[in-house]
């Protein structure tokens, strides 16, 4: 069964630009690797505003950010691996 509704929460960015999808909010939504999302990240510390993507989680519960994505928060040549990022899930 897809995801129906708008999930938020709140995890760190890791290194490959992934995010983690707890395992409880996998299970809680049934949320499905081969399902396309709509996918809003929003770091909170930068204060830029939602940027939306499209994406599938990957079978360990990882969503890739896109490169393009990122180079929208990035101020010079600082790194945003480890920074606090809000992330929207909707259905596709």
């Amino acid at each position: 069964m897809p995801l129906t509704e708008r999930v938020n929460f709140t995890t760190s960015l890791q290194k490959g630009n992934r995010v983690q999808v707890s395992k409880l909010i996998r299970w809680r939504f049934k949320l499905e690797s081969d399902q396309t999302l709509k996918v809003g990240v929003n770091f909170s510390d930068l204060h830029m505003g939602w940027k939306y993507f499209y994406a599938k989680m990957s079978k360990d519960g990882r969503l890739t950010v896109p490169k393009l994505v990122l180079s929208r928060f990035q101020e010079g040549t600082k790194t945003l691996t480890g920074l606090v990022v809000e992330v929207i899930l909707d259905p596709a």
